[in-house]
């Protein structure tokens, strides 16, 4: 909660409002895929490693800390596509800005449940 309430929280809307004004003289289908290209392009393998870089810390697995997290968080990624494609398509194009970030906090609830499961999953 510490990290979604100061990190992403300040992350995650700067980001929105970013994609906003990157595709504001977009239109139709180019400006729907753009949208959600850009959103999964956030929740990079990066990204993922540096959620499970927090659970870790946040755990007291601190011997669990390694280059496998970056490993594991390409696997989630990818086998994340289709979902993480079809949520980032209705959060950037079916719902108003102010209400991105708290559709994308539900979501990556869902996810961070996901994110640690990818160990197990992909270790």
């Amino acid at each position: 909660m510490f990290i979604g309430a100061t990190f992403y929280a300040f992350e995650i809307p700067n980001y929105f409002d970013w994609i906003v004004k990157k595709t504001q003289f977009l239109k139709g289908i180019k400006a729907t895929v753009t949208k959600t290209i850009l959103a999964i392009a956030y929740f990079n393998p990066l990204w993922i490693a540096r959620h499970l870089l927090f659970i870790k810390l946040f755990s007291g697995q601190f011997e669990a800390i390694g280059f496998n997290l970056v490993a594991i968080a390409f696997w989630s990624f990818l086998v994340n596509i289709p979902i993480s494609f079809i949520a980032n398509y209705i959060i950037q194009n079916r719902f108003k800005l102010k209400w991105r970030f708290l559709g994308s906090a539900i979501f990556s609830a869902i996810m961070a449940i996901y994110y640690a499961l990818s160990e197990t999953l992909f270790s």
